[in-house]
């Protein structure tokens, strides 16, 4: 029945079997590639691969400041209130939101003086190589960079003195405060009955 200690002693005759079959029989595995195994070695640095997409880039440019203008602050303000109804807690966040827009100013223009500085570099570069139409476009987007920068600083402007989209965005999160106690107050007192 079962044979496993006497593999081959039957006899002294008959094939060799390995489990019940024939070992000469069996056919050789096929070769396996070397690339089902092994990764393709590293691209050189800077280099990067399908597999390896490129670190994203960030641009601090005028989106940066506009998504920024247009976040919901009266939700936020109504949130704020039903966490913390203290005014205190609205002056301290008024003054939160003024300070991240001024620093958000400040990134962008930041990189608008980097932009144009290395606009100016590449301008000069290439007209000393006569190279007129690169010129010419870089020109075009150093203009560009400048309107953008006009706008920067005009929104600043209007920051330190209160004015524009710093006191629309202040607003509206005071109203959203406001629409907060208010909820507050409607729940709890005049919704009772007495």
């Amino acid at each position: 029945m079962f044979n496993f200690f006497k593999r081959g002693a039957l006899n002294g005759a008959g094939p060799e079997t390995l489990n019940g079959h024939d070992r000469t029989a069996v056919q050789p595995l096929p070769e396996i590639e070397e690339r089902v195994f092994i990764e393709p070695a590293a691209s050189p640095a800077g280099h990067f691969t399908a597999q390896q997409p490129p670190p994203p880039r960030i641009d601090h440019n005028i989106a940066l400041l506009y998504a920024f203008l247009d976040l919901n602050h009266e939700a936020k303000g109504y949130d704020d209130a039903l966490l913390n109804p203290d005014s205190s807690h609205l002056d301290q966040q008024l003054e939160a939101i003024r300070n991240e827009l001024i620093r958000t100013i400040q990134k962008v223009k930041t990189f608008y003086e980097d932009f144009i500085g290395e606009t100016d570099y590449h301008i000069s570069s290439r007209t000393r190589g006569g190279m007129v139409d690169t010129v010419e476009e870089l020109e075009m987007k150093k203009k560009i960079a400048l309107g953008h920068i006009g706008k920067v600083l005009a929104i600043e402007r209007d920051t330190m003195n209160n004015e524009g989209d710093c006191k629309g965005m202040l607003i509206t999160y005071t109203r959203g405060f406001k629409n907060g106690l208010a909820a507050i107050s409607h729940h709890q007192i005049l919704t009772r009955r007495f």
